[in-house]
């Protein structure tokens, strides 16, 4: 059977990512197509892949059967202009932030949308995806998605494109919340006379033992803290302290803000 044609209109990290996934799952680079302006950016994915991007759109990109939208989104406008009288025709996805459906439909006269959030770890393919996919897509469009996103790592359909705004504050930015615990704790180890090296190692472990432990068990996480949380003992006190400044409540804020800017993008970018 004839692999599709995919294209990339941005070939970034992301991008990379997937292309990578697909090379090394046996997908043909003659069945692969970039556009990306970017000269360096260019000579990596020739250096990386041995693949030859365009610098601007053309009319090869009417061959495509699926068209990944991978571009910044204050650069989409700019960017689908030269493609639009090529990809009627293709199934498109787009990774984009803050880009809606309709806007899409619009700028490409492609019915058959779909469009994900990934999360930084697709990187090394440990990511997750919220997917939303418009009515015109088919469920065979749906595998297509699906198997060009495995490299990157777990997918999650949605079925209304507004819980994508919850996607990207909930999954999207999260791996920042995490960095971002992850820097305090690294830092409280320095304080209390670790070197910055051994307070690395530690939290690094850390956070990936726990993740890995609340993925394998099928006991709640709070199920989990209450196991390792003695009365009176060191983690009850480490708790207690981060109840008293409220930082649950500053987290659930801090994901309710980043939805609420997912939503404001979505606004900002069309609708």
């Amino acid at each position: 059977m004839t692999q599709p044609a995919i294209a990339f209109i941005g070939g970034g990290n992301m991008a990379s990512a997937i292309i990578g996934g697909l090379l090394k799952a046996g997908h043909p680079l003659e069945r692969l197509i970039v556009v990306e302006p970017y000269e360096p950016q260019r000579a990596k994915l020739a250096a990386d892949f041995g693949l030859k991007a365009l610098e601007a759109a053309d009319s090869s990109l009417a061959s495509a059967d699926l068209l990944m939208w991978a571009v910044k989104p204050q650069l989409f406008a700019e960017a689908a202009a030269p493609c639009a009288p090529y990809v009627a025709r293709a199934l498109q996805l787009s990774v984009m932030a803050g880009i809606r459906s309709e806007t899409l439909v619009r700028a490409t006269g492609a019915a058959r949308v779909v469009r994900a959030m990934p999360n930084t770890p697709a990187l090394i393919g440990q990511g997750i995806a919220g997917l939303y996919a418009r009515p015109e897509v088919s469920a065979a469009d749906k595998v297509l998605v699906e198997q060009i996103l495995a490299p990157t790592g777990d997918v999650l359909w949605v079925e209304q494109e507004t819980d994508l705004d919850t996607v990207t504050a909930l999954s999207g930015s999260g791996p920042a919340y995490f960095f971002y615990f992850i820097e305090a704790m690294m830092a409280a180890g320095v304080e209390l006379g670790l070197s910055a090296e051994q307070a690395r190692q530690l939290a690094l472990a850390t956070c990936a033992g726990a993740a890995a432990l609340a993925q394998q068990s099928s006991e709640s996480p709070a199920t989990l803290r209450e196991r390792v949380t003695s009365k009176g003992g060191t983690t009850y006190a480490a708790l207690s302290s981060m109840q008293a400044d409220g930082v649950a409540e500053a987290i659930q804020r801090g994901v309710k803000a980043a939805g609420q800017r997912a939503r404001e993008l979505g606004d900002e970018f069309g609708a």
